[in-house]
């Protein structure tokens, strides 16, 4: 499982002209789910964006407190393309993103597992062609791989 994660001020996702989620200071995730994810990847991802210490903290000490801390918001948005792999010709294959239904139900799963933190969590809407539009902070990017390849 891959997430790019980006803290922001503000964030929401449309599809079409329907706002489908949207958030105020937090973090927006964008999440891949791979071939071979499970539960196991599903905890690490969630533990990762719930104990990330990407905000500034008291006295400005830089990347001191986790969302979590700073009574953020989790905007997560499924992105397959993440499993993208652009090594051979100039066309992306997806051989590595999980199928649809597997998929599916793991994203869910993580949506779960953020919502039971508790943490407020919005979503995106899964395979749905969306518009993001995010306000970075920082700007501060993160990101996971459940595999540990970044």
């Amino acid at each position: 499982m891959r997430a790019v994660v980006q803290r922001v001020t503000e964030a929401r996702v449309l599809v079409g002209d329907r706002r489908a989620g949207e958030i105020g200071r937090g973090l927006l995730v964008l999440v891949g789910i791979g071939r071979d994810d499970g539960p196991d990847d599903v905890r690490y991802v969630a533990g990762k964006i719930r104990d990330a210490r990407i905000f500034e903290g008291d006295a400005g000490k830089p990347m001191d407190r986790s969302v979590v801390d700073v009574g953020g918001a989790v905007l997560v948005v499924s992105q397959f393309t993440l499993y993208g792999d652009i090594r051979k010709g100039r066309r992306p294959a997806f051989d590595a993103a999980a199928p649809p239904g597997p998929a599916r139900a793991l994203y869910e799963e993580l949506v779960r597992e953020l919502r039971a933190v508790p943490l407020p969590v919005a979503t995106g809407e899964f395979q749905a062609m969306m518009r993001v539009e995010l306000v970075n902070d920082g700007p501060v990017t993160i990101l996971i791989d459940s595999a540990r390849q970044f």
